[in-house]
């Protein structure tokens, strides 16, 4: 049954101007309902532009929701739309503060309140909206949603506004898992798990990719809640690259943040390999798959060097594994996520090993080495948490000896470099026992004779 015209975006604008709109006649006797009303249609405007398609049901949408304040709409049909350019052009409005949401911005800061948080959540509502009315939204909706949403926090944050703690429930319904979470691990803010995965170093396409994945599963929340049709598609990822690139710690973070969103009930990461999964007898191979998927469930299952399970010998029970796994992903669609982690070419040749897995593993991120200078960036980190520093000729040596490594298949990335600061550490010891009463500067500082 088709969603009657209006009823899709017509609630979270109707919320954007009914909510706002106090808070700032408060703030001016100039400002109207209806000067509101075209802030959302402003932003409305600037998302059905971001595809430059315009199609006739989000035109019509358009019109049917803001003709009650913008006399402008009132009679009007696409076809005019079109030819009016009121949305052509529209896709800029976006990519800096509006002079209302500085006047939120302006006034919370001064006077301790939190209309500009309000703004955000709502015009984020009002966006993934409009992203939805589409049936499958396009990649350049879904980065204009995270170009907007970053926009809107930097100013806030420029004027020291923090994100609320708790976070706020998305949309209309609830969660799509029957679990509730503890009450001692309150679900996090999406845009405080945002922000720890762009304070990664490096990592700049993986960051790319999971801010897609993430704005993509907002808008299917949201067609869902509206009883549209949602395209589903599978959530399970391939993660490829060398050792010490992040895959875990991204892995990790993608758990919470699909927590964050209702994907999962419990948010928490299970790590596995072919050890776990694979048994010696007849049997025991399905036993152990089940007994680690089981584990898992509500939450993300993590398969590092997945490509060894199809790697079988005579009398291996490789496949075995992979049959049940399949199964099993199958049963828990709903509540399990699955990565499968290992090298490029070899996880080309696991994905490609059995339909069951090509079609549930459509998506792959792949983690690039990373730079020196990202070396020396995780290196200077893991000081900045221990309270050590390098000197400038220790850090000169450091990025001599990261340059000097093969930039080949099995380069450690992360494991490099905590094996240098271990070995530093270990090396600054050994200097400083010779030292009767070592300074507060000498047990901090890391010179060149400390380094590889």
């Amino acid at each position: 049954m088709a969603v009657p015209v209006g009823d899709t975006l017509g609630p979270p604008v109707r919320r954007f101007v009914t909510e706002l709109t106090p808070a700032l006649t408060r703030l001016s006797s100039r400002i109207t309902e209806r000067d509101v009303a075209l802030e959302a249609f402003n932003l409305s405007a600037s998302f059905v532009d971001a595809d430059s398609r315009h199609s006739d049901e989000e035109l019509r949408e358009l019109i049917v929701v803001f003709s009650p304040w913008l006399d402008h709409l009132v009679g009007t049909t696409p076809t005019e739309v079109r030819r009016n350019d009121l949305v052509t052009g529209k896709r800029a409005w976006k990519y800096q503060p509006s002079t209302m949401f500085e006047v939120l911005v302006t006034a919370d800061s001064r006077d301790g309140t939190r209309a500009a948080w309000n703004y955000y959540e709502l015009a984020m509502l009002v966006a993934h909206t409009v992203c939805g009315l589409d049936d499958y939204p396009a990649r350049d909706e879904l980065a204009d949603l995270d170009s907007y949403r970053r926009m809107l926090l930097d100013a806030m944050r420029a004027v020291g506004e923090t994100p609320p703690l708790v976070a706020q429930p998305f949309g209309t319904a609830a969660a799509t898992s029957t679990a509730a979470p503890s009450p001692l691990e309150p679900i996090e803010p999406i845009e405080q798990l945002l922000d720890e995965l762009d304070d990664l170093v490096g990592l700049a396409e993986v960051k790319e990719e999971v801010h897609l994945v993430t704005n993509m599963l907002q808008v299917q929340k949201l067609r869902r809640e509206r009883g549209l049709p949602v395209v589903e598609g599978s959530r399970h990822l391939v993660f490829t690259g060398n050792p010490g690139t992040g895959k875990t710690t991204v892995a990790r973070l993608l758990a919470r943040i699909y927590r964050s969103l209702g994907v999962v009930a419990r948010g928490h990461l299970v790590e596995t390999d072919r050890s776990q999964l694979v048994a010696g007898y007849v049997g025991q191979t399905a036993i152990r798959v089940k007994e680690v998927v089981t584990s898992a469930i509500g939450g993300v299952l993590l398969i590092d060097e997945a490509y060894a399970l199809t790697r079988s010998r005579d009398g291996d029970f490789g496949q075995e594994a992979v049959d049940t796994l399949v199964k099993l992903m199958e049963d828990h669609r709903d509540d399990l996520v699955v990565i499968a982690a290992g090298y490029p070419d070899e996880m080309t040749t696991f994905v490609a090993s059995n339909p069951g897995l090509r079609s549930r593993f459509p998506k792959t991120i792949h983690f690039a080495d990373y730079s020196t200078d990202e070396l020396l960036k995780i290196f200077s980190g893991m000081c900045d948490d221990t309270r050590y520093h390098l000197t400038p000729a220790a850090r000169k040596k450091l990025a001599a000896y990261f340059d000097a490594q093969p930039r080949d298949k099995g380069f450690g990335n992360g494991r490099l470099v905590r094996n240098a600061f271990e070995a530093a550490i270990a090396q600054q010891a050994s200097r400083l026992v010779h030292i009767k009463e070592p300074s507060d500067r000498d047990l901090t500082t890391l010179k060149p004779a400390d380094l590889p």
